[in-house]
């Protein structure tokens, strides 16, 4: 089993732990103490086969792969025939295609959109916030339930007198409620 080491952008194959301590060795700020040499030998002779990373000093790291590619052309080699592997294999599986939720399926007409949310009214004397429950409804003309609660949201969010600091309730909440009305919006 050889071992491919990489710190930044200096990369080597190995087949012995000696040279792969010598190679460590030549990191600017790593010393290798016998804490370190035991625990690395101990992963090289193991049966994990795993890559472990090793920490050099802080936010910087040196990672080990076990392989049976003997030079680094040939483990890059290696990688890159997984690689193309692992994409036919991707491309090969049908897709499954994704469900629509019941927002998103189109439905084109007039939808009455009720929307309860927290809006956010200061006080000119103290200058302190509070929110307050408020009722919006509005007739919207949308593609799709999803449609109507964007073009809310968006107009809520676009008028000078709320602020941005107001809470808008999720789609999917109780304080968001619809009811489409058909091409007609009589009533």
């Amino acid at each position: 089993m050889n071992l491919y080491i990489r710190y930044f952008d200096k990369e080597v194959v190995v087949q012995k732990i000696d040279e792969a301590v010598a190679f460590l060795n030549e990191i600017p700020g790593f010393e290798p103490d016998d804490f370190f040499v035991n625990d690395f030998v101990s992963y090289v002779n193991g049966p994990i086969q795993f890559p472990k990373r090793y920490k050099v000093r802080n936010r910087s790291y040196f990672i080990v792969i076990k392989t049976t590619a003997n030079t680094l052309e040939e483990f890059k080699a290696n990688g890159a025939n997984a690689a193309a592997l692992l994409a036919e294999q991707a491309g090969a599986e049908k897709v499954q295609p994704r469900t629509i939720s019941p927002y998103q399926s189109e439905n084109v007409g007039w939808y009455e959109a009720s929307i309860t949310f927290n809006r956010v009214l200061a006080n000119p004397v103290t200058g302190k916030s509070r929110y307050f429950s408020t009722d919006f409804v509005a007739r919207v003309k949308a593609i799709s339930v999803q449609d109507c609660y964007d073009r809310v949201v968006d107009y809520l969010r676009n008028r000078p007198d709320i602020d941005s600091r107001s809470q808008l309730p999720s789609i999917k909440g109780r304080n968001f409620r619809t009811r489409f009305l058909g091409l007609h919006p009589e009533n």
